[in-house]
């Protein structure tokens, strides 16, 4: 089964260049940085020990910032080398202030592309987060003895079905692993299923929390989201803004002075979404420091990343996309972090138990279709979150996690499993 996948990773790696002109085109992919893509690197691999985390785009690097402001205060680490696949995640990086990072984008994994890369950047030990699994990467990692490790690792019950159709090849390539960390009993199920020989549950890394995060609103900004009754739809997707459009128009019924808040999880839909919204008779206004905000402004559109927090910390009612349509949903702690009242659709496999630690909480709504979030949202407006209590919950159980699992991976960075 491996020289089927390498075969047709070896097509996609053909097709490439039309899919990257495409990519390039639709400004998903950097102009410049693309290369990184083909194993032809833009930075300098260090001296001394490098150890690596690739994740595939915002999402899950995010959830590994904890996790590596603790590490590069390591002496014994010189570099840590972050890859993934997108350009949005590139961008968040590039915002960190730690001094020991260097990005690249994951290469096609091409079986001569992978060794390019491992041999170029040689790191001591390589971290995969969630489920980010590369057969000819692993299987060249395996080969160098490079200790591997899958962390907050990630299996859905569909990608499970998935790789159970293919047994003997799931355990060839899950076996490479050195060791996992789940993210969710179920998970660690699944995972030992697959093939992965040591596999640890100590909790999910998306409870814990960076100590540099930082929440910086514009004043007048924040002054005119507190002057309205507002709430946000953060991280929506095709058609989720058209639904919250038609939500606000039946609020504003009743709040006249009504201001809602659209964070699209891909900012190159926003001029589609601004068109969408417009045909609703609705007021627009795009995310521009500079550009005087119209005061009958319905819907506020925020169409740059890295800001999202800063308007959770401003804004107290939260609706998370991909959850209406068939997605799998968005990571809610974020927002919870901040005090917010989360709705949220039925299509959240992706984040099940962190839902039901919000739904027991009381702190999360399930909504089904437009009317029940205007009901919702409705009731919501005036009410009082419990911010303070759920706070200090959730920064004593993701201190605990970030603690267990640095300790784990402390000890694999120190070849001691």
């Amino acid at each position: 089964m491996l020289l089927i996948y390498r075969i047709l990773i070896n097509i996609i790696l053909i097709l490439s260049p039309l899919i990257l002109v495409f990519r390039l085109f639709k400004k998903k992919e950097d102009l410049i940085r693309f290369k990184e893509k083909y194993s032809l690197f833009t930075k300098k691999k260090n001296k001394g020990n490098l150890i690596w985390f690739h994740g595939a785009s915002v999402g899950e690097l995010q959830s590994i910032v904890p996790l590596i402001e603790i590490l590069e205060k390591d002496k014994k680490i010189n570099q840590i080398l972050l890859t993934s696949n997108t350009l949005s995640s590139s961008k968040i990086i590039k915002k960190l202030n730690l001094k020991k990072i260097t990005h690249q984008f994951f290469p096609i994994d091409n079986y001569f592309l992978a060794k390019k890369f491992v041999d170029y950047w040689k790191p001591s030990s390589a971290f995969f987060i969630d489920s980010e699994v590369w057969p000819n990467m692993l299987t060249i990692l395996n080969k160098k003895k490079i200790k591997t490790c899958l962390i907050n690792g990630r299996i859905t019950k569909k990608t499970f079905k998935r790789w159970k159709m293919l047994p003997n090849f799931s355990k060839q390539i899950f076996g490479k692993f050195d060791l996992s960390f789940s993210s969710s009993n179920q998970s660690k199920n699944y995972l030992n299923r697959l093939g992965v020989r040591k596999n640890k549950f100590i909790g999910n890394l998306k409870f814990s929390q960076s100590e540099n995060e930082k929440t910086i609103l514009d004043k007048k900004l924040r002054n005119f989201i507190s002057s309205r009754k507002s709430w946000c739809a953060s991280s929506t997707h095709f058609n989720e803004e058209k639904v919250c459009g038609l939500v606000h128009k039946e609020l504003k019924k009743k709040y006249k002075n009504l201001l809602t808040i659209i964070i699209p999880r891909h900012i190159e839909r926003t001029d589609s979404i601004n068109e969408e919204l417009k045909k609703l008779n609705l007021k627009t206004h795009l995310d521009e420091p500079k550009k005087k905000i119209n005061k009958k402004t319905d819907i506020y559109i925020v169409n740059s990343y890295g800001k999202t927090k800063a308007f959770y910390s401003a804004c107290k009612n939260v609706f998370l996309g991909g959850s209406v349509v068939q997605h799998g949903g968005q990571n809610p702690l974020e927002a919870t972090r901040y005090g917010c009242n989360i709705l949220h659709g039925p299509n959240i496999d992706n984040f099940r138990e962190i839902y039901n630690f919000l739904k027991m909480s009381k702190i999360s709504k399930i909504v089904r279709n437009q009317n029940e979030m205007t009901k919702i949202l409705e009731g919501n407006l005036v009410k009082k979150t419990n911010a303070k209590k759920i706070q200090k919950k959730l920064s004593f159980i993701g201190e605990k996690i970030l603690f267990q699992t640095y300790k784990e991976i402390n000890l694999l960075i120190k070849n001691e499993i």
